[in-house]
């Protein structure tokens, strides 16, 4: 059983909401892992879509291996750096923001 791998690093999305798409491909034949992230209204299964995408393509182009055959064998969505902002509030104070970014990992292997 071999495995592929596709990374996608410094997405500008938070890991919690992107986890929510990832929970949806888990274990699914990548058809039906394309069919889920398609037709998902998230911002995340979006951006998903195109990490799963690299990682079939990856497959197809190492081994003589069609999209048919795999299996999404693992997603990880992990914590990128935080880019930290400050919003101005009243009598010149000011409030944190913190813009969190995502590594998303996609793993297909066959079945």
């Amino acid at each position: 059983m071999s495995e592929f791998k596709a990374i996608t690093r410094f997405l500008r999305i938070s890991p919690r909401k992107a986890r929510l798409a990832a929970q949806l491909i888990r274990g699914l034949p990548v058809p039906q892992a394309r069919l889920q992230l398609e037709h998902c209204q998230m911002k995340g299964g979006k951006l998903l879509i195109k990490t799963l995408n690299s990682a079939v393509a990856n497959a197809e182009l190492q081994s003589d291996t069609s999209s048919e055959r795999l299996r999404v064998r693992e997603v990880r969505v992990d914590e990128g750096p935080k880019m930290k902002r400050a919003k101005p509030r009243s009598r010149g104070q000011r409030h944190p923001v913190v813009k969190r970014t995502s590594h998303f990992t996609v793993v297909v292997s066959t079945q």
